[in-house]
């Protein structure tokens, strides 16, 4: 776990960095971030689903992901909730914002090969390289993020100890029975995610991001049929 506890102290540290420098930051600059984490969002998110969707060995599962995780997504109103409930505490003027930073954060910090992958080979290997590699780039995120939404962003933490310990336990007590392709489909979906994100901090398109998180699970349930029925 001192992979995770690593990555979790630089985003709080990042936040927190970030937070003082936007007291020193202009609006217009503070909209270039803005800019800047769109842009960064598309280009992760474009790289994850390059990398993995050609090793696919469902392609139609992803289309089947995203559609169903929308249409669960949207039911149960997830966006608006989450929002409903930052705003709670959001204290800034800007209603609404740190909810959009939050979002956009927890899917840049969980949704990746590094936060997926890193925690399992730190459970199965005790290699925690990819993990102090995501750490360095959460690092460099959050700041960017409290620069633009303030130290609110530093709640994202707990999410990415909770998301990684998630699958640190898993590879402990599962690690041998999973299989790599449904790692893949994993990714190709959190990547489509990532770049739905990006779309809207550019104000391209509200993709209501939070709203697609199930499809994150309905890989994970089509491989538990999977195994069940023997295909």
């Amino acid at each position: 776990m001192l992979g995770t506890i690593t990555n979790t102290i630089t985003i709080i540290v990042g936040s927190v960095a970030g937070a003082i420098m936007k007291r020193g930051i202009k609006p217009q600059y503070q909209e270039c971030l803005f800019t800047a984490m769109g842009l960064a969002s598309l280009a992760l998110g474009f790289n994850a689903v390059a990398r993995t969707m050609p090793k696919s060995e469902y392609p139609v599962l992803f289309i089947v992901s995203i559609a169903l995780g929308a249409l669960i997504g949207t039911v149960l109103n997830i966006d608006q909730r989450f929002k409903g409930l930052v705003d709670r505490f959001d204290k800034s003027e800007d209603k609404g914002s740190l909810a959009k930073g939050l979002s956009t954060g927890i899917l840049l910090y969980c949704i990746g090969t590094f936060s997926i992958v890193g925690p399992m080979l730190s459970a199965l290997e005790g290699d925690n390289t990819f993990l102090y590699t995501n750490a360095t780039l959460d690092l460099i995120t959050s700041a960017v993020l409290a620069a633009t939404y303030g130290i609110g962003m530093v709640w994202a933490a707990p999410v990415l100890f909770c998301w990684q310990g998630t699958f640190y336990l898993i590879a402990k007590l599962f690690g041998p029975i999973i299989p790599d392709t449904l790692v893949n489909e994993i990714i190709t979906v959190g990547g489509t995610l990532i770049v739905a994100s990006g779309l809207s901090l550019l104000n391209i398109k509200d993709c209501k991001s939070l709203n697609l998180l199930p499809s994150l699970l309905v890989p994970v349930v089509f491989f538990l049929l999977k195994g069940f029925v023997g295909l």
